[in-house]
């Protein structure tokens, strides 16, 4: 009952509210009215209204501000009646309650946010016969019923006391009622309006409030409040009872808490020692340490020195700190490793698509320990582009042996005590990042991550790097000293895992402790599979979209990686996947028809224009162009080698941004073809009169290597000898004044490259031959191999 009290409530009529009322406006100060037989109805949601209580009503609902309206420009009277469903917007004669009450319209009042507020005056109780009139406002007849309370009535006076008494004790339980509505119950005096106001007042649903309404006999209207309030009475003395053991366990804790205070406050003025029982604590938990004696004695000695301490002093908490620093370090506590190796390999074939050589050394590292027993573990270094994986591929490897991931980077670092660690006599002094990572995943064996290990920087606080040496050696770190332990920590059962971008930074000592392996970037074709089974599911989970609501074939990712890429990991071609998901998202969030499958055609609209031009290979009908295959840190590409001679004086020119070696190879392809014009059909006079220019487009980029030679070698002789250079042709490798072809690198990039850019044959030196062997069947079918060793067999190949 009375659950919020107020004497005003701004409502509307899908919120409960509180009744107001005026003392002097009960019932017998307002006669039963003269009810009209037909009246403009207002249809309840959630509330009843009483005779003789007054309630504001924010109207809402069209029909409803219609019908208040109409009765204000008549006599002001409107029949009022609850809704059995509070969900139905338009209701009939069946949707409403057939006991309602008359009210009048006091006042109409426009509130600030456009809406009416009626304040209605409940009148009298009134049946409901029938509907007269649905649109454009609820018409009906009613019947009017008129109460009797009779004041000879003892038994109703007794009641309505009991109830009157109820109401007070229900007041001084409730703290969200004033105190004034005592006063205001005292000065009710006749008994049909306290009934009503009592009722009304209820904390209790529509159903229960309008069978009060429809009762016609007081005495069993006066039981049903009465046994309504009993019940809400006895919660309220159930809450009461709780709050006050609430209040009781707070003051015992208020309590307690001087009390103690003043033990300490008397401890310390008698010189005694309250830490005891922190120290006793840390002495319990030293017991259960798997650590060195060596450790033991030391946390003894110390612990032997803070008991001699007075706790007022600096170097209490100093002290303090280190033992519980010792005792939350996991010493030999280590995790079990996952030695079912077939299992390792699925996840981590699961997690990376390619990277075999360095899940080929995690399985044989693991296959040691399961055959020994015990190994010192392996410092893997892995070097590659950004977006190929490293760091992503450490937490795979944790996750496969089953070993906690601890992930540090070392971009920028300058402080040497990052490392190692501070000595504990300074203030605020802490262990180095690496003890305090495995402080945090408590565990002497984790993967341990050392990112960006070539942006170590290097300043007057030390070298980062020099301390890393100690960290990283596996002859060493069994017995890594950090400066605030004193103490050695054995670090060679931590799976140390480096990741760096260039191998040129780091410094060569350091280099020399890893093991490196290097991780070349992505092809198209493994970017197409990392985009199937990783980038896709995931960006389609992060945007929220089912599994059918949108997918993307092979060429049309092709299309993605050639033309909107231009990387050797996959962090722009994740990026350029969100983009073609929030496109489909967009389309399902605004129930728009779009085709579930992404062609290349829709890329223009969904990814704006390309990014990207890549070479195809266009045929040549002249002499003196050959096609050379090129290595980027993003890829491979094919690279057109352009030859032509004209009379002048004898030189050479070379122009396309070229690099010193790529010029190199230029002049000893010359120098060959003079050395050897009588085996190659070419007039040795031509060189006596011939101006040569060599040029490779695309001049705004930078280009070297030795490996054009054979390409500017075959252009060269093709314009020299009248030969045009076969179709569809591409050839790599270096050569020497002997003609020799040697072998070069980045085969796998190039091969592809040349692959999707139409090529059908390639030239490559024998020795690359195990390269090519290495690529997967599938990515290079429909592609000719001739492995050769010397010029003369290249242009037997090359020349029509």
């Amino acid at each position: 009952m009375f659950e919020d009290f107020k004497f005003f409530l701004d409502s509307n009529e899908d919120q409960d509210f509180a009744p107001m009322f005026s003392i002097t406006d009960d019932e017998e100060d307002h006669p039963d009215v003269e009810v009209k037989n037909e009246l403009p109805l207002l249809a309840l949601k959630n509330t009843v209204l009483f005779p003789g209580l007054v309630i504001p009503i924010t109207v809402g609902r069209s029909k409803s501000k219609l019908a208040i309206k109409k009765a204000y420009k008549g006599e002001k009277l409107i029949g009022v009646f609850s809704q059995k469903d509070i969900n139905t917007e338009n209701p009939n004669y069946d949707d409403l309650y057939t006991i309602g009450t008359v009210a009048k319209i006091v006042k109409l009042l426009k509130m600030p946010d456009g809406n009416t507020t009626a304040i209605l005056q409940g009148r009298q109780r009134v049946k409901l016969d029938e509907l007269t009139a649905i649109d454009p406002n609820l018409e009906g007849k009613v019947t009017g019923i008129n109460d009797e309370f009779p004041i000879d009535n003892v038994e109703l006076n007794v009641m309505v006391s009991s109830i009157r008494e109820a109401a007070k004790k229900i007041i001084q339980l409730s703290p969200n009622i004033p105190s004034e509505a005592v006063v205001m119950l005292q000065n009710i005096k006749k008994n049909g309006f306290l009934l009503n106001f009592i009722a009304s007042n209820l904390n209790i649903d529509v159903e229960k409030k309008q069978a009060i309404l429809q009762e016609n006999d007081p005495m069993e209207k006066g039981q049903t409040i009465l046994d309504q309030m009993a019940e809400q009475l006895k919660l309220l003395e159930v809450k009461d009872q709780i709050e006050s053991k609430v209040r009781g366990n707070i003051e015992k804790q208020q309590r307690d808490f001087f009390l103690n205070q003043q033990l300490k406050t008397i401890q310390d003025e008698l010189g005694q020692n309250p830490q005891v029982e922190e120290l006793n604590e840390l002495v319990l938990k030293s017991k259960d340490k798997k650590w060195s004696e060596t450790v033991a004695k030391h946390f003894d000695k110390q612990m032997k020195r803070i008991k001699r301490m007075n706790p007022q002093v600096a170097e209490y908490s100093i002290t303090l700190n280190y033992l519980e620093t010792l005792l939350a370090l996991p010493w030999d506590d280590v995790t079990v490793d996952n030695f079912d190796l077939k299992n390792v390999k699925s996840i981590l074939d699961k997690d990376h698509f390619g990277l075999e050589d360095v899940k080929e050394r995690i399985l044989e590292h693991l296959a040691v320990l399961k055959l020994k027993g015990d190994m010192k573990a392996p410092i893997i270094c892995l070097v590659g582009p950004p977006g190929v994986g490293k760091t992503s591929l450490g937490k795979s490897i944790g996750n496969a042996l089953n070993r906690k991931f601890v992930r540090m980077s070392l971009g920028g670092l300058h402080d040497e005590s990052e490392i190692r660690g501070h000595r504990k006599t300074y203030i605020g002094a802490l262990p180095g990042r690496i003890i305090q990572s495995l402080k945090k995943v408590k565990s002497s064996n984790p993967v341990f991550i050392l990112d960006e290990i070539d942006k170590i920087g290097k300043d007057f606080r030390g070298d980062p790097s020099s301390a890393l040496l100690e960290v990283l050696d596996p002859e060493q770190n069994h017995s890594f000293y950090d400066n605030y332990l004193e103490l050695e920590y054995d670090l060679s059962k931590v799976l140390f895992i480096a990741t760096s971008n260039s191998l040129s930074t780091i410094q060569p000592a350091l280099r020399d402790r890893m093991e490196i392996i290097q991780l070349s970037g992505y092809s198209t074709e493994e970017k197409v599979q990392i985009a199937k089974k990783h980038l896709v599911p995931k960006q389609r989970k992060e945007h929220g979209l089912k599994a059918n609501a949108v997918s993307i074939a092979d060429a049309t990712m092709t299309k993605i990686i050639t033309d909107y890429t231009r990387e050797a990991g996959v962090r722009n071609l994740d990026r350029q996947v969100a983009k073609v998901m929030r496109y489909v998202a967009k389309k399902v969030a605004m129930e728009e028809s779009y085709d579930k499958k992404i062609k290349a055609t829709d890329l223009k609209e969904v990814l704006g224009h390309p990014l990207f031009q890549n070479d195809k290979y266009a045929k040549v009908e002249k002499t003196g162009v050959a096609v050379g295959l090129a290595w980027t840190s993003v890829g491979g590409d094919i690279l057109f080698i352009e030859a032509s001679h004209s009379k002048g004086k004898p030189r050479l020119s070379l122009t396309g941004n070229l690099g010193d070696v790529m010029k190199e190879s230029a002049t000893t392809a010359l120098s060959y073809i003079k050395a050897n014009a009588d085996d190659l059909n070419i007039d040795p006079k031509i060189f006596e009169t011939a101006e040569l220019h060599v040029h490779v487009p695309q001049g705004a980029i930078p280009k070297d290597g030795p490996s054009a030679g054979i390409t500017m070698l075959t252009a060269l002789t093709s314009v020299l000898g009248g030969k045009k250079v076969k179709s569809h042709l591409a050839m790599t490798g270096e050569i020497t004044l002997r003609g020799k072809v040697l072998p070069v690198g980045g085969i796998k990039e190039k091969v592809l490259a040349a692959k999707r850019s139409g090529i059908k044959e390639i030239i490559l030196c024998e020795e690359n031959r195990k390269d090519i062997e290495k690529i997967k069947e599938e990515y290079i079918k429909g592609v000719k191999f001739h492995f050769v060793e010397d010029m003369k067999e290249v242009l037997e190949i090359a020349l029509v």
